[in-house]
Parts: structure tokens; sequence; C-alpha cells
């Protein structure tokens, strides 16, 4: 399955990946208009969150052989 995965992560382009973090960010631009509570989250607890997502990505990319 994640062979499948991968040969099809080849075909993508730059363009592609950018096009896919800018519709990210415009999903959760409606995600927060639709949901407003979600912008009371406290700051120290996003920066927890942003690092917990990013240290396997970081690992992997820089340290992993």
């Amino acid at each position: 399955m994640l062979e499948g995965l991968n040969k099809k992560m080849k075909k993508l382009t730059v363009i592609d990946i950018g096009l896919t973090k800018w519709s990210v960010l415009f999903g959760t631009i409606i995600l927060v208009k639709i949901f407003p509570q979600v912008l009371r989250i406290h700051y120290p607890i996003l920066i927890i969150l942003l690092v917990l997502c990013s240290v396997k990505p970081v690992y992997d990319f820089w340290f992993k052989k």
C-alpha cells in the first residue's frame, strides 16, 4: 500500500506541493471562520503542538540515514 503511495508522490511537482499547501491554508481559514472558538487557544499550547508535529519530519529529513 505504501509503495503505491510513494509512486504517486513521485509524480508530484513543486507546483503541486505548493498548491496543496495553499489549499490547506485556505481550508484552515474556512474552519476558523466556521468555528471562531479555535482562536481562543493559548499560544503556548499551539507552540507545543507545532513542535510535537514537526519533530519526526525534521528528524527524518536531517538525521535519518
